[in-house]
């Protein structure tokens, strides 16, 4: 694993002692919760993912399709988890090479926001509007609402009131929901390959796998976070 980092941004993080605790703050964003990221991604990073999440589920699509790996893995928290990301790349049809995050973490721990390029969480407004995808996530149905990232806007592409692309550069689709309580986020690279969600995408819990863990291949990603 990586040192200690930040949930919100790339900063380390370092140590105080706060009402007799030890707590992890960053620099700009104060006391937060640790991110490690796995350095190498192999079957012992993903059973140091699986012992880590804890309560914590570590959401990842599955089946993952022929040529599809696990591309990235990181947990946030201590002493217990508060935060899991799992990334996922392959390719598509239609749109090529796709990776995929899927953050589940507390409320205000920050690493969905981070990862998806947006401010922070969304607010209530996110959801006035009827969810534009439903997927499982292990036996629940997850209702995903778009979050607007002020470049490739998933309202765009499904022909949906939103905003214009602009020329940032950033192109991706965000989505969120909620599951038990907890924030549910999706970032997609290409905003195009949003689309795929609509076929019926099942997330599993990588803690209740078992012996199918022997079965995921690991890559490199192309998406930043």
């Amino acid at each position: 694993m990586s040192d200690a980092s930040c949930p919100r941004c790339p900063a380390p993080v370092g140590t105080t002692e706060l009402d007799g605790e030890t707590a992890h703050t960053c620099p700009t964003h104060g006391a937060v919760a640790p991110l490690w990221r796995a350095d190498a991604l192999d079957y012992a990073a993903l059973v140091a993912q699986v012992d880590l999440s804890d309560e914590q589920a570590s959401l990842v699509p599955w089946p993952l399709g022929p040529g599809w790996a696990v591309t990235a893995l990181a947990t946030a928290g201590s002493p217990r988890t508060v935060a899991t990301l799992v990334g996922v790349s392959g390719t598509s049809a239609i749109d090529g090479p796709v990776d995929v995050l899927v953050v589940h973490e507390r409320p205000g721990t920050g690493l969905g926001a981070r990862c998806a390029g947006v401010p922070g969480e969304p607010g209530p407004e996110a959801f006035e509007a009827p969810p534009l995808v439903r997927l499982r996530a292990e036996h629940r149905q997850v209702n995903l609402w778009p979050v607007s990232t002020g470049s490739t806007d998933v309202d765009v592409l499904l022909d949906l009131p939103g905003v214009e692309p602009d020329d940032d550069g950033q192109d991706r689709s965000v989505l969120v929901g909620e599951v038990d309580g907890q924030w549910l986020w999706l970032v997609v690279r290409p905003a195009s390959a949003v689309l795929m969600l609509r076929e019926g995408w099942h997330l599993r819990d990588l803690t209740t796998l078992g012996p199918a863990l022997v079965q995921i291949g690991f890559g490199e990603t192309g998406q930043p976070w």
